[in-house]
């Protein structure tokens, strides 16, 4: 019944259409539970990206469970009243989309329902992992986010909810506050889903002409371009290690198909592993640094090598561990945000 509000009917693991559910009363009166309940919060206007998330609920909850995408335009995240009324929003696609891949029902409250009282005085705060990167760009935006993250929580009552990687600075938040105020559910990550040609899914891409979009491919290619850097640097040690010291260097990497030099081949190999974060940096940089020239430009916000734990700043002596390359970009009217995770110290 796409678009419609109906009767609460039990769960169809995969039907054509999700019930659509607009109060809190009628979420609280849907089906009864047969088995878990997986959770995908969204601000609609429902792409690829998000049925990836669903599917993944779907596999997780299983035939006898259930799951519930949240559609819901949290104003408390938005800076700017403009933003808030430019955001696409897409009901009657967004339910077809969610039922398409396997949610049971799309429960999408009114403004007035999520804050009957209007905006809430008590939030939840970020704190200073809320304040680097994005909330720095966007002063408030985690508060509000977390604080709309807890209130859907508390009314779908999951057992596990997922969140795309694409937003990572989001998820480590969640994840976080997760932890920290004991939420009894399981949050999980899920793969950035891309475009053929790269860049990263997301509806702010609708807001792109064809030139703009041209320009924007720039992000996932300067990510990409850190990640194969960082592959080639780590390979190029490993071969260094294991290459016999009565073997010249240059000819045994000149053996390994590289296409550059041997000589330059060579000084990489020998190159310090202290050099991987700044490396790192430099082959995103040039990539966006480009970029900057083209018409339309982009304009960086930042590019940023962190801790998928607390969004620090990776320093340039770290050889070993996890960690997130991400930015952030104008082209145009549109800003849009990418990233991507890393390895530093993994063998290959």
């Amino acid at each position: 019944m796409t678009g419609t509000t109906g009767t609460p009917r039990p769960a169809a693991p995969h039907g054509p259409a999700a019930l659509l559910l607009r109060t809190a009363a009628e979420l609280g009166a849907f089906a009864p539970r047969r088995g878990p309940r997986a959770v995908v919060m969204t601000m609609g206007a429902l792409h690829e990206g998000h049925a990836t998330l669903v599917r993944a609920a779907r596999a997780a909850a299983g035939p006898d469970g259930q799951v519930v995408v949240t559609v819901f335009v949290n104003p408390l995240q938005f800076g700017e009243a403009a933003d808030l009324d430019r955001y696409p929003r897409t009901l009657d696609a967004d339910l077809a989309v969610a039922g398409a891949a396997g949610a049971d029902a799309v429960f999408a409250p009114s403004v007035d329902e999520v804050y009957p009282g209007g905006e809430p005085q008590v939030r939840i705060s970020a704190g200073p992992m809320g304040e680097r990167l994005e909330g720095a760009s966007r002063p408030g935006h985690f508060d509000g986010m977390l604080t709309v993250v807890a209130k859907l929580l508390h009314l779908t009552r999951p057992d596990v909810a997922f969140f795309g990687q694409k937003d990572a600075q989001q998820l480590a938040l969640i994840r976080r506050m997760v932890r920290d105020l004991n939420f009894p559910v399981e949050i999980v990550g899920v793969e950035t889903v891309r475009e053929p040609d790269g860049l990263a899914l997301s509806s702010r891409n609708r807001f792109l002409d064809a030139e703009e979009r041209h320009t924007a491919l720039a992000l996932s290619r300067a990510l990409f371009a850190a990640r194969d850097r960082l592959a080639a640097q780590q390979a190029l040690h490993a071969r260094a290690r294991t290459t016999s010291a009565t073997t010249g260097r240059a000819a045994a990497l000149t053996a390994l198909g590289e296409a550059r030099a041997a000589a330059d081949a060579q000084a990489v190999a020998l190159a310090r592993p202290v050099d991987g974060p700044s490396a790192v940096r430099a082959a995103a940089l040039l990539v966006l640094d480009d970029a900057a020239g083209a018409q339309p430009p982009l304009a960086l916000d930042y590019l940023a090598l962190v801790d998928p734990a607390d969004f620090t700043e990776i320093p340039d002596d770290r050889t070993t561990g996890e960690a997130v390359l991400a930015v952030a970009a104008r082209v145009g009217k549109t800003r849009l945000i990418d990233n991507i995770p890393l390895t530093f110290g993994a063998t290959t």
